[in-house]
């Protein structure tokens, strides 16, 4: 009798779930017992059943072949994250380097060079892009010389209002009013009078009569 294709899901019936995992795992243990034996394999198996019981099998030990996987897969997967990672920054460092050079191309565009390699449309765009920033310079230019134009009122206010007020306290101040000629002559002669008594009084001696002071 041929037996039929397995379909490969789960099988509904208890009964034969467990005929079959028993049939299956002792196969699988076979196999392993097999390989370790046949290619000099580090072998190890672990099966657990549905009810939750363990079956094993190893060429040496289960927990030196599972530290073994482990140290290989970490040292493995360390390795592959790297080298993506370095790959990604080169990938980067390439999708940069394009962009760079085509926004120099672009500048040159726009300064005028390389427009032979360009089509009407490029041209088109071209001038469009320019005369909007044209737009946008001059506009700001406007609001410079606006802004300047109004300091420069402010400074002319100021310097105008201190102005006035100089002349405001000009204004309030007294003037000194020069002295008359008949008080400088009066002032003139009270001054020669003293240097007279001055000079009188220095040809004056007190001493003894008779004798020459100049002595």
């Amino acid at each position: 009798m041929v037996r039929g294709k397995t379909q490969m899901k789960r099988i509904e019936n208890p009964t034969s779930r467990q005929v079959t995992f028993s049939k299956r795992r002792n196969g699988l243990l076979k196999k392993a017992f097999e390989l370790s034996v046949l290619c000099d394999a580090e072998v190890a198996l672990v099966v657990f059943s549905p009810r939750g019981k363990l079956y094993e099998f190893a060429s040496g030990s289960v927990q030196k072949t599972i530290e073994r996987y482990r140290t290989y897969t970490k040292d493995n997967v360390s390795s592959k994250t790297a080298q993506q990672d370095i790959e990604q920054v080169k990938a980067d460092a390439e999708g940069l380097a394009k962009k760079l050079e085509a926004l120099e191309a672009y500048k040159r565009k726009l300064l005028g060079d390389k427009l032979e390699e360009c089509s009407i449309e490029e041209l088109h765009s071209l001038e469009v892009k320019l005369e909007r920033s044209l737009h946008c310079i001059r506009g700001r230019k406007t609001q410079l010389l606006e802004e300047q134009v109004n300091k420069l009122k402010e400074k002319e206010m100021t310097l105008r209002k201190n102005n006035e007020d100089l002349r405001e306290k000009c204004k309030n101040q007294p003037l000194l009013l020069a002295p008359a000629p008949a008080a400088i002559a009066v002032e003139d002669d009270q001054a020669k009078q003293s240097e007279d008594v001055m000079d009188v009084e220095t040809e004056l001696y007190i001493g003894l009569p008779g004798r020459d002071y100049r002595s």
